[in-house]
């Protein structure tokens, strides 16, 4: 068993996994990964199962001291990440000795990162997953839903493998103004015209107002003209318009349902693409169907094989 002290963290730095599955109908969300792409290949990187658990960083503002020689694995936003103040870039496992101190500092491309250890960091399972949810106690070290604090132990057992790297080919590139693919949902044709054509011919810009339960984008006022809806499941991803017609993203920590009309889903790779993008930023959304989805979804998946 080997032991690492966090000398610094914030409520963004959670102990994640690949999510809580078959209760959402207890009115439980599934957590996990915002950005699960990275997430896999931290633990690729080590040889663990694609969804072990992982620390999850978003912003920086983390640091942890070795307790004895280690192999660990960093994935996704390069948060200046440095190693007794040497740099260290993601997409690569790395030996940290023991009493050496790893910092995640602040953004320089993306805004969260997933730091990875053999086996799978250890958490409290609570309904078949470890994944922090903090609205609900859920998940994290002690199976309450807190997040990373200075002075707690993350531990994991697994043996220190050899080092590699993702090829630079394969890792995910963090673009200016993303592109993301949005399955169109049963209520697209309740909008009217004008609002569909601006919806995917305009930006949209992140609104501060975010956080792991969903986004809010600012741009267009989308008009629904439908019936008013019942409440009803909301998939990740769903991307619902209120009655302010600014959408919202819903994330991995959703309510599990909900009665605002939809534009559709995103896809899982366009929430990994959007997990990395900073408040501010400008996104669009281009239209697919679920087929050309689903096929996309299937090729990337084949690349950790």
């Amino acid at each position: 068993m080997k032991q690492l002290q966090i000398e610094a963290s914030t409520a963004l730095c959670q102990l994640q996994d690949a999510g809580r599955f078959g209760v959402r109908h207890l009115g439980v969300t599934q957590g996990g990964a915002l950005d699960w792409v990275a997430m896999h290949w931290a633990n690729w990187l080590l040889g663990n199962a694609l969804g072990a658990p992982v620390v999850e960083v978003a912003l920086g503002g983390f640091a942890l001291v070795a307790e004895q020689d280690c192999v660990l694995a960093l994935a996704g936003a390069d948060l200046d990440a440095r190693v007794d103040d040497q740099p260290l870039l993601p997409w690569r496992s790395f030996v940290l000795g023991k009493g050496q101190r790893l910092t995640l500092k602040q953004p320089k491309q993306g805004v969260r990162a997933y730091l990875a250890a053999p086996g799978g960091f250890l958490g409290e399972e609570v309904l078949g997953s470890c994944a922090t949810v903090v609205r609900e106690a859920l998940g994290g070290i002690d199976g309450r839903g807190s997040a990373l604090g200075k002075g707690q132990m993350l531990t994991f057992a697994g043996d220190s493998p050899a080092l590699r790297e993702v090829p630079t080919a394969l890792c995910p590139r963090h673009v200016a103004k993303p592109v993301l693919d949005l399955v169109m949902g049963a209520q697209i044709g309740d909008f009217s015209g004008t609002s569909l054509f601006e919806a995917f011919n305009r930006d949209w810009t992140l609104d501060t107002r975010a956080d792991r339960m969903g986004i809010r984008l600012l741009g267009p006022e989308l008009a629904y003209q439908g019936a008013p809806m019942i409440s009803e499941g909301i998939a990740l991803g769903a991307v619902q318009v209120p009655p302010d017609g600014q959408p919202i993203v819903l994330l991995n920590d959703r309510q599990t349902i909900g009665g605002y009309p939809r534009l559709g889903a995103l896809t899982p790779l366009a929430l990994a693409q959007l997990a990395q993008c900073m408040p501010g930023a400008a996104v669009r959304f281009r239209a697919v169907v679920q087929d050309e989805a689903w096929r996309e979804q299937q090729a990337y998946g084949r690349r950790w094989r």
